[in-house]
């Protein structure tokens, strides 16, 4: 195993090198406290490792993106959502015969309990569907609370897919004030989830199919993404052993600020902001390249792509086709085309590799869809779910797992005398 030599305070130490398959370098610092008394300092662990992972891989310099070694644009373009949901989680795609269980299994536990209706209408109608799906998620854990064993875990698993789309439905009828649908078990998991929102008992709704592929390949897209903040808050919470419902909320909790799973509904903020504005695109552009103006492009570029988000030259197609079948009346539409196609022949926007990335058009497409700026993020929630599921059970079942412990460096005040109220000036 090759070694890397760290010299400190004049002593020094050795830091174990270990090799990922795709040649991805880490230098193991696990006991580098014990033999030194240092630790490293890496705020928002940008540049730590916390884990060894056999489920997604990425190369952002040159644009890649593999879950269990398959690209993303074979999977979007030719699997299911309801099948990369089983290659996350159990490492294979399935076959014939443990596909038609696999979706015979989430079309039996698509229901949910019919007391939980009941919390539906403790909710307030303005509750942001977010907090609404967290607690729906959570509250999961009181109706199945067998985890004890691994049938118990992969019925859980199996629960936690199916009912999710039924609970973001049920959320969504909430907020407008309309009777819940239930989900018909020969739809796909994107066509129910479609239905179930847009039906109604007098009004049966037929699920275009440009629509369905669309959000099927948003789920796809969505699934995982390796360690980013909502994935290590279900790592996180899970080291101490928390059961599966509890993760996911706290994994749907982190998705939901603005900085992660917000990012495309900042999209739609700033469309609708150019419109009012008079439609400019233009101008927006150019306020944009002046520092002083403090003005962002929002859904263009990202952390880890530095070069074309992989996932956005597939959804692009898959925005071309849902634009092209609702007819483009939205003028906020017609600005985020515009905008596109200007910044991408802007010298100063290419030169800097900032490309659409994937929030840019989900956000367009769940916009053309009729789905409510609040709902985005919940469609983010329910594609990134296997993903999440997936670490968690990895995470669960290495045993080399600790609970997470991060450590600090201290910057406050140092010892001093606790003064009595009466001798405080």
């Amino acid at each position: 195993m090759k070694s890397a030599k760290l010299v400190f305070d004049g002593k020094e130490y050795e830091l174990p090198v270990e090799v990922g398959t795709e040649g991805e370098v880490g230098l193991d610092i696990t006991k580098l406290r014990a033999q030194s008394g240092a630790i490293t300092l890496d705020p928002g662990y940008a540049n730590t490792g916390s884990c060894r992972s056999d489920i997604t891989f990425i190369d952002g310099e040159a644009g890649i993106l593999r879950y269990r070694g398959y690209p993303i644009e074979q999977l979007a373009t030719q699997a299911m959502f309801s099948e990369v949901c089983y290659l996350l989680i159990y490492g294979e795609l399935p076959n014939k015969e443990q596909f038609a269980a696999w979706r015979r299994g989430l079309s039996q536990h698509s229901f949910i309990h019919e007391d939980m209706l009941k919390f539906f209408e403790g909710f307030p109608t303005n509750a942001h569907p977010m907090a609404i799906l967290s607690s729906m998620i959570c509250a999961l854990s009181a109706y199945y609370p067998l985890e004890h064993t691994e049938e118990g875990v992969r019925l859980n698993i199996m629960r936690l897919l199916a009912k999710a789309k039924t609970i973001a439905a049920f959320t969504y009828k909430k907020s407008i004030g309309q009777p819940v649908m239930y989900p018909i078990s020969s739809y796909s998991y994107a066509a129910n989830l479609l239905r179930m929102m847009y039906a109604t008992p007098s009004e049966p709704y037929e699920v275009p199919k440009v629509l369905e592929n669309a959000l099927n390949t948003l789920l796809i897209l969505h699934a995982d993404h390796e360690q980013n903040c909502s994935t290590s808050t279900v790592r996180m919470v899970g080291s101490s052993q928390a059961r599966l419902f509890a993760c996911m909320a706290a994994g749907i909790n982190g998705l939901w600020g603005p900085l992660h799973g917000g990012a495309n509904q900042a999209v739609i903020e700033m469309l609708e902001e150019i419109k009012e504005q008079g439609g400019d695109y233009k101008k927006f552009l150019q306020q944009v390249k002046d520092k002083k103006a403090g003005v962002r492009l929002m859904g263009f570029g990202h952390r880890v792509y530095k070069n074309f988000d992989p996932r956005a030259k597939i959804i692009k197609k898959a925005a071309d086709d849902v634009l092209n079948h609702i007819g483009m009346e939205d003028p906020s539409l017609d600005i985020a085309k515009n905008l596109e196609e200007a910044a991408l022949a802007d010298d100063y926007f290419v030169e800097r590799k900032l490309y659409p990335n994937v929030d840019f058009y989900s956000g367009i497409i769940y916009r053309a869809m009729g789905i409510p700026v609040e709902m985005f993020t919940v469609f983010f929630a329910l594609g990134r779910l296997p993903g999440w599921i997936a670490q968690w059970k990895e995470m669960r079942e290495d045993p080399a797992t600790r609970i997470h412990r991060p450590r600090q460096i201290y910057t406050g005040a140092t010892q001093r005398d606790f003064v009595p109220m009466d001798q405080r000036s």
